[in-house]
């Protein structure tokens, strides 16, 4: 090609793409952002010193892992998701359980110690504690996303759960009593005992169970979340990404060091909406020899994130984990 016909094809070029730009959905993504409530349950165990739970039970730092998983959840998702924390609470009391009861610290430290004496019913008074930070109007109000609760064991939270008008099950039944908030939202119920891995386990199960509401219609092949979660014992053969429980090659929940060899289509989500059918045998050294973090940072990695829509629904799934009220 001569360079007079380079330079008009490339003047042609450039006019069209300034006079017929692309549709919007075919464009870049637009991130999103979260802002967060972050309420760390932290009382004082002795007054004489005044030590804290944390401190006196030798557990995780919140602030370390608040950072290290916003920092895998925005590199999962190809930098498209961004947590604010937009205020930090530390209570100085535990929370109330659904019967009323409320631990004295110490007391609590002692049922940890001797491990006995726990107090049942165990689950957490999440209407309570909705009420005590204000949170119903400050969603309602566009001033916070989600909620962000650290607690310890026997504390009584869900790993998540969501609330608000016209909440479903996300990994357990929706917060009753929350319908006056006309905006749903999420909260999620971390453990300072545990590790960033754990974290990122809740918001996979939060993730498979929004992910099965937004594809509760579509049947069959059209079911492309159902094809997402295949693993090689319920699809021989015809592996994909697996569940957060189960990858490619597990035999049974938290089997991610499972080092069997199986064919496995997972390559073809980095392709989606096309599906090329790029199969190759993969083992636990693919998601990190039965890492937890490593695992889940790997299913997390290949939720679609493109743009446009297949069958009714965005190629952004993220949009749907991040934000429950964009589910139709």
């Amino acid at each position: 090609m001569s360079a007079s016909n380079s330079w008009w094809s490339s003047l042609v070029d450039f006019l069209s793409r300034l006079f017929n730009p692309p549709p919007p959905d075919a464009g870049v993504l637009a991130p999103l952002q979260s802002r967060v409530l972050l309420i760390v349950y932290n009382p004082v165990v002795d007054t004489a010193s005044g030590r804290k739970l944390i401190e006196t039970m030798g557990w995780n730092d919140p602030e370390q892992l608040v950072a290290g998983y916003i920092q895998d959840v925005r590199e999962c998702s190809g930098n498209l998701v961004n947590y604010q924390i937009v205020q930090r609470i530390e209570p100085d009391a535990l929370p109330v359980k659904v019967d009323g009861y409320q631990y004295q610290t110490q007391e609590y430290v002692n049922a940890l110690r001797a491990h006995s004496g726990f107090h049942m019913p165990n689950g957490a008074d999440y209407n309570d504690i909705l009420a005590k930070f204000n949170v119903l109007p400050r969603v309602t109000n566009d001033e916070i996303d989600e909620v962000w609760m650290f607690g310890g064991p026997e504390f009584g939270f869900y790993e998540s759960r969501m609330a608000g008008r016209g909440a479903f099950f996300c990994n357990s039944e929706p917060v009753p009593n929350t319908e006056e908030c006309p905006r749903r939202f999420v909260i999620m119920g971390f453990n300072y005992e545990r590790g960033i891995g754990e974290m990122l386990e809740d918001l996979g199960h939060r993730a498979e169970s929004i992910l099965q509401y937004v594809y509760r219609f579509k049947t069959g092949d059209a079911n492309l979340f159902q094809r997402f979660c295949l693993y090689d014992q319920i699809a021989p053969g015809g592996a994909h990404m697996g569940t957060v429980h189960f990858a490619p090659n597990s035999v049974r929940d938290y089997d991610w060091g499972n080092t069997t060899p199986v064919p496995s289509y997972c390559d073809d989500w980095d392709s989606f909406p096309n599906f090329p059918g790029d199969v190759r045998i993969v083992d636990a050294r693919e998601w990190g020899d039965g890492d937890i973090r490593l695992h889940h940072k790997w299913w997390l990695r290949h939720l679609p994130k493109v743009a446009g829509t297949t069958d009714g629904i965005a190629n952004f799934w993220w949009k749907y984990v991040i934000d429950p009220n964009n589910v139709r």
